[in-house]
């Protein structure tokens, strides 16, 4: 059909620019090929340097337009279509991509120069540890966090219970490839990091040493909170409701036609014993304290949706309500302390996120009415707040009959001051033991239940999460059911709730 069309020169330049072109991507992939320092490319060409790759991809394309600028140009465009049909629409290919190994060459490169010695307080970032037991039963709460980080490191932690010396094999590489299927499909920005342990601390301490390189290391651990509540199967009954409880999930992925599969045990019954007790829960959180980590512990995460507070678009926005005071601390009148701030810029983060930026962030201050003390607290927390940029509405919580229910019990303010500075300045009980910090080991189930209603109260219009602060573990091991009974009354029923002890600085106004 050429030959009759009598256009032969016309088509022999058309087919030269096609064999330039394809000379200038060999040139390129070589190029790029060096660049990323592959091992396994070895070019027998005597003369070859990355000079001679870049010059032989110049060469071509001047060439080609020399010959017909409007053929090079349609030429490139044929080109860059059908890399595109072949990206989107062509089989899983076996050949591997050089864009992989020149991630690997330059991030490897840039966290070199990550100096964590050159690490300051302005530019502190969450870098979060999420450990998960079994991912279909906090499928909300990895979204929510995916949130939180916002464009810091985020990790998921899950602990396998086993020694290797007694498996033929390590059980986790098969575990991978479900994990990240799952965080494709959720479409959050996570690694995944698996670890063998005898026990669940000593998998949360590996997990807490060996995460991360050099300066992007996790510096905030969230854990589920330990309650008795039933877990929901999350990955059936929201994204596959089809499907029966506990069967593996088979999901079609967005970008290409194969299917990827996710096999995670089934979630735990209301029958079944917990394989974590009490003192070891705490003690993780002793652990994660004691290596300079913050913690955040999340609660009720089940009735969170993610759909339902940012998928409809209304004029008042949610509303994520802060409460810096320690509450189970009652005598403290600090706010301005390092885990108050710390409370407060997880919230400003989250609330600089694009779907959260309609948020509303609410500060409750718990004042007494006729002290100044906290007067004077409220008006350095405003001029704290000005100067840091933070838009919160701030509301004053009266609760003088609440702090009235500790007192009676204590006998009065002026001995409780006593019996204050006295363990403060010996700092043991009779038997030689350490107190129970923050004096929290003598609080009645009524005040507790007093301050979770109180909270409740001023919660409306209800929020969508509440951050509440996390007091320190006590020294002592034989007050750590104590303790946890009481953070579970004081988080009881108020719906997404993330309660947070931050030891690290996070805000500064100097410059």
């Amino acid at each position: 059909v050429v030959l009759f069309a009598g256009k032969l020169n016309t088509i022999a330049g058309i087919v030269t620019i096609f064999f330039l072109l394809v000379y200038a991507a060999v040139n390129l992939a070589c190029l790029a090929l060096e660049w990323a320092s592959a091992p396994n490319f070895r070019p027998s060409f005597r003369c070859f340097t990355w000079q001679t790759c870049t010059l032989g991809i110049f060469g071509c394309l001047v060439m080609m337009f020399l010959i017909s600028a409007i053929h090079a140009f349609a030429s490139i465009a044929f080109m860059l279509l059908l890399w595109m049909l072949i990206h989107y629409l062509g089989p899983i290919s076996n050949w591997g991509y050089i864009s992989q190994a020149l991630i690997f060459h330059q991030v490897r490169k840039y966290l070199l120069l990550l100096d964590v010695r050159k690490d300051h307080v302005k530019f502190w970032r969450p870098q979060v540890l999420l450990m998960v037991a079994n991912p279909r039963s906090c499928m909300s709460l990895m979204t929510f966090i995916n949130d939180l980080k916002k464009s810091g490191l985020y990790v998921l932690g899950h602990v396998k219970l086993g020694l290797l010396d007694s498996l033929p094999t390590d059980p986790l590489q098969s575990c991978y490839d479900s994990w990240l299927s799952l965080v494709d499909h959720l479409k959050i920005k996570a690694f995944v990091n698996l670890t063998l342990a005898d026990s669940v601390r000593h998998g949360v301490q590996n997990l807490l040493f060996i995460s991360g390189f050099g300066g992007m290391r996790p510096n905030t651990l969230v854990l589920g909170f330990y309650d008795d509540c039933t877990p929901e199967d999350g990955l059936n009954s929201q994204l596959f409701p089809s499907l029966s409880f506990g069967s593996d999930v088979v999901c079609p992925t967005a970008d290409s036609g194969q299917q990827s599969s996710f096999f995670f045990p089934s979630v735990r019954r209301s029958e079944e014993s917990k394989y974590l007790q009490e003192e070891e829960y705490v003690s993780i959180i002793a652990d994660a304290v004691k290596m300079g980590k913050n913690v955040a512990l999340a609660r009720y995460f089940n009735q969170f949706s993610r759909e339902d507070v940012l998928g409809h678009q209304i004029s008042a926005g949610p509303f994520v309500d802060v409460w810096p005071l320690n509450l189970l601390h009652p005598d403290s009148h600090g706010y301005v302390n390092i885990c108050s701030l710390f409370l407060l810029q997880l919230a400003c983060v989250l609330h600089e996120t694009r779907a959260w930026n309609q948020a509303r962030l609410r500060l409750f201050l718990c004042v007494e009415a006729g002290c100044t003390l906290p007067e004077d607290e409220e008006m350095k927390l405003r001029k704290m707040l000005k100067e840091l940029r933070i838009s919160a509405q701030v509301q004053t919580v009266v609760w003088d009959q609440v702090v009235a229910m500790h007192w009676q019990r204590q006998g009065g303010r002026e001995e409780e001051d006593f019996l204050q500075n006295e363990r403060s300045r010996q700092g043991e009980d009779q038997d030689g033991k350490q107190m129970f910090p923050n004096n929290t080991s003598h609080l009645t189930d009524e005040y507790i239940c007093a301050v979770n209603n109180l909270i409740c109260h001023h919660g409306s219009p209800k929020p969508a999460v509440r951050f509440l602060y996390l007091p320190h573990p006590p020294a002592d091991k034989r007050y750590y059911h104590v303790y946890l009974h009481q953070v579970d009354l004081l988080s009881r029923d108020l719906g997404p709730t993330l309660l947070i002890h931050g030891i690290t600085p996070v805000v500064t106004t100097d410059f």
